[in-house]
């Protein structure tokens, strides 16, 4: 017998879907980059005084994965910017799948490109799965730090995945581990026990000075165990979707793409004096 949640799933997504179709669709047709973000002119508000990094995830662009959550962010006053990174040789469509820790000093230039643009002193940032946790590694190992105010991650694999068991069998089929280490480097570093998840998460998960933001789906099915996203130390506050809204069944990807109820919390830890409480209805705000 189908579980209850299974067959209310496809109801409260669509639900959400018809309150996000509008904002979504204009942002399509506008052209994305040229309509408001990645604006090199902007400058941040007294209001808004971080420009805000945008980080794609694996498979992802600095386009499609932010059609929506872009122009939510410029319609409210910030100056939004975001990259490409992690390409491979013959792969143009699809990035995030280099090193992760080359791409993470792609964001380091590219911040240092943001701040000498806005005459900004730090940056805030916010990801969506690797782009949540790639981060990690640019504050920690490559001076990122001194640079950034808050790291917001909208399902991040923190801690890598187990995708839902199916990394654990790897060691049961001679040669799949190497195979995906040498064609996509990205993905392998994402595997949970990964050498470089141990090494990004040793000594400590946060660095000082940095306030971090983990928001999740209980109903993630790329990030698992999904608990596994959150991050322990000061300045961490750690959310399940859920806790916020019940009727909310965003899955991995839809919680960066159109989950305007992710983005109302993403916003609050941008600006969180002048935080609102993030319910259901805040899919219509």
């Amino acid at each position: 017998m189908l579980h209850w949640r299974r067959l209310l799933r496809p109801l409260a997504v669509l639900t959400l879907a018809a309150a996000l179709v509008a904002p979504a669709g204009a942002a399509q047709a506008a052209s994305a980059p040229s309509s408001g973000w990645n604006d090199w002119s902007c400058k941040p508000s007294a209001a808004h005084p971080r420009p805000v990094v945008l980080v794609h995830g694996t498979f992802g662009n600095s386009v499609d994965n932010w059609l929506g959550f872009a122009p939510y962010l410029v319609h409210r006053g910030y100056c939004v910017y975001s990259l490409d990174y992690g390409q491979l040789p013959g792969v143009p469509l699809f990035n995030g799948l280099g090193p992760i820790d080359k791409s993470a000093a792609q964001l380091k230039v590219f911040v240092d490109k943001v701040l000498a643009s806005t005459g900004a002193g730090k940056t805030d940032l916010v990801g969506h799965s690797q782009g949540g946790m790639m981060p990690n590694y640019y504050l920690k190992f490559l001076g990122g730090a001194s640079k950034v105010n808050a790291l917001i991650g909208l399902a991040p694999d923190n801690h890598g995945t187990t995708l839902d068991g199916l990394a654990r069998l790897l060691p049961y089929f001679p040669g799949a581990e190497d195979l995906i280490s040498s064609a996509t480097p990205g993905l392998a570093d994402q595997i949970a026990g990964s050498s470089f998840v141990t090494k990004l998460n040793a000594g400590g998960d946060t660095v000082p000075g940095v306030q971090y933001t983990v928001i999740a789906t209980q109903y993630d099915e790329v990030v698992t165990p999904y608990r596994s996203a959150f991050l322990q130390g000061a300045g961490v506050r750690n959310v399940v979707l859920q806790d916020l809204c019940p009727l909310d069944l965003s899955e991995h990807v839809a919680i960066g793409l159109t989950d305007r109820i992710a983005w109302h919390e993403a916003v609050n830890s941008l600006d969180p004096a002048h935080a609102t409480r993030t319910t259901c209805a805040s899919v219509f705000e």
